[in-house]
């Protein structure tokens, strides 16, 4: 049986590392330039449609299920190239891939997220995350629901969860209890929806840029 390590920390992807809104609108704009804006609407439509039923933002299931719809439009084959090819790099937030290679000088460090089997992958690995954290990626439905898997994966005594979801940061710290330390990064949309995040305890740790933890003491997060 793996020895639990002192420390580990665990990174959330989009809007933690990524700037997904960013990304968001470049894709809401290439369909509009492309295709024109009811294109752009009704393709939003469907990938919040899935939102509310899979709990993540499914790009390549929301057009597959605008082609059923457009069977004869095979100029749409192009938007499978504008997703897999974008430049995920270029949205990184400043001092991102350094905030993870200084983690991992306090301990393993693995990167935490919800999302598909091809584009969530995809995002990570373009956007160099994937190679700075040694291929420690865990990409689950809802992460949240399978933190018993991520400890027997990556097994601690006390865990460290950055994130920019209140939602989650708050079920997290309800499972593992005062076991982790949980990191509040306030960007993006769901960080910026004041009503949300007021309806939920506060995180152990508030952050204004993920490039904030390179100032921090991270050997006392486990006190905080």
């Amino acid at each position: 049986m793996t020895r639990p390590q002192p420390i580990v920390f665990l990174v959330d992807v989009d809007n933690t590392l990524l700037d997904n809104d960013r990304i968001q609108q470049d894709l809401k704009d290439h369909l509009e330039q492309s295709f024109g804006v009811s294109a752009r609407e009704r393709y939003w439509a469907i990938l919040e449609d899935l939102f509310a039923t899979l709990g993540y933002r499914d790009y390549i299931g929301a057009l597959q299920r605008f082609r059923v719809e457009h069977p004869r439009e095979v100029e749409l084959l192009s938007m499978s190239s504008f997703l897999m090819d974008y430049p995920f790099a270029d949205r990184l937030y400043p001092r991102a891939l350094d905030v993870l290679k200084h983690l991992r000088g306090f301990g393993p460090t693995v990167v935490l997220s919800d999302g598909d089997v091809v584009f969530q992958p995809r995002k990570v690995e373009h956007a160099g995350i994937s190679k700075v954290v040694a291929g420690h990626v865990l990409i689950y439905i809802h992460k949240e629901a399978a933190l018993d898997d991520v400890e027997r994966r990556y097994p601690a005594e006390h865990y460290v969860l950055v994130d920019d979801k209140m939602r989650i940061l708050a079920a997290v710290k309800q499972f593992w209890r005062e076991r982790v330390t949980t990191v509040f990064a306030r960007q993006g949309s769901f960080a910026r929806d004041v009503k949300a995040v007021g309806a939920l305890p506060p995180a152990d740790m508030t952050i204004e840029h993920i490039g904030d933890l390179l100032d921090h003491d991270l050997s006392r997060l486990h006190a905080v």
